[in-house]
């Protein structure tokens, strides 16, 4: 865990699970927008936004940016730290998402160079690719633990503080009526790259490692672990993609063949497997479709989540048709996938 540099002394007191890094409430996934009565209190309709997760801890003369993982990101935003640090009080803690927009749409991109880069690096290239930071729960205010209050509580709150909110700082925009939300999922994605809809009961506490949020993606993308793949670890030609059912990693599919940036992308973040990879040291391409043709499969261990396009049909569990490798999910652990049904 990064070392947490020493603030005020004078600094509003928070409590010691909100000083940073804290934990964050979770979304699981689901088929289709929930019905207006589906969640405690009535469901409010959110946009999930292509970004990095990141909570922001005000406290004494300076914030701290902190991600899901608990990872510190101050020094790769400090132009969202210095912006917290003007608009936003001593004692107030965040809950939100990084953005970066490049050409009018949201880069997620754009979001893995800055945090990649040395801080040194980061501090050039706010000029040249400011980021945002949208916020949808406020955990904190003058240092009071808001997490035991309803989410109608948090949020009026949260519109009080942000109504000193300018840019890059802003407030998510969330509706109660259904036929907005589903307005939203079908016209934003097309927009801006919103990756679709988080949907909230208004009676509900923030309980942080839970998932009581609702999120429905489009299904254009899915994520999927990396178990193995074919040709070497350091210049994979092809990805084999799993998930888990129950302690099980089972195949559910396959990329087709990788281009040389990507594959030199994954060649960097992949680790051998440790003995025990359930999978089998040959793999047939038989599983998709074509020639009953054996082919090595280098296994790896399974933590690298990848984002892919792939065809809603499966078969078993199973995609039937080769997928397309999109991008690397740096800020998805192993366990934010769903599994497979039993």
């Amino acid at each position: 865990m990064p070392r947490v540099r020493r603030t005020d002394p004078d600094a509003v007191r928070l409590p010691p699970d909100l000083v940073g890094p804290a934990d964050v409430e979770l979304t699981r996934a689901v088929e289709e927008i929930p019905g207006p009565n589906a969640l405690p209190g009535g469901s409010r309709y959110e946009p999930k936004f292509d970004g990095f997760r990141c909570t922001i801890v005000r406290r004494g003369d300076q914030a701290r940016l902190w991600s899901r993982q608990r990872k510190d990101l101050t020094d790769r935003f400090p132009d969202i730290a210095a912006a917290a640090v003007r608009q936003i009080d001593d004692g107030v803690v965040l809950d939100g998402e990084l953005l970066m927009l490049v050409d009018g749409r949201l880069s997620f991109d754009a979001l893995q160079r800055r945090m990649v880069t040395s801080p040194a690096k980061a501090r050039q290239l706010v000029a040249a690719v400011p980021a945002s930071y949208v916020a949808f729960d406020l955990l904190a205010v003058a240092g009071v633990d808001l997490r035991t209050q309803r989410w109608t509580v948090r949020r009026g709150r949260l519109e009080q503080l942000a109504t000193r909110f300018s840019p890059p700082l802003q407030l998510t925009s969330v509706t109660a009526d259904l036929e907005e939300a589903r307005e939203w999922f079908d016209v934003l994605p097309a927009a801006i790259g919103v990756e679709g809809r988080v949907v909230k009961g208004a009676a509900t506490r923030y309980v942080g490692g839970r998932r009581d949020w609702l999120k429905v993606k489009h299904r254009a993308t899915r994520e999927f672990l990396i178990g193995g793949v074919l040709g070497p670890i350091a210049r994979p030609e092809v990805v084999i993609a799993g998930l888990y059912r129950g302690d099980d990693l089972l195949i559910v599919g396959r990329t087709v063949p990788l281009s040389p940036a990507q594959s030199a992308e994954l060649g960097a973040v992949l680790t051998p497997a440790k003995p025990g990879h359930p999978w089998p040291d040959e793999i047939t391409s038989q599983r998709w479709g074509g020639k009953d043709s054996k082919k090595p499969l280098t296994k790896v261990e399974p933590l690298v989540v990848a984002e892919v396009a792939a065809d809603a049909a499966t078969q078993a569990g199973q995609v039937r048709h080769s997928m397309r490798f999109i991008r690397l999910r740096p800020d998805l652990t192993p366990d934010d996938l769903d599994q497979l049904d039993s």
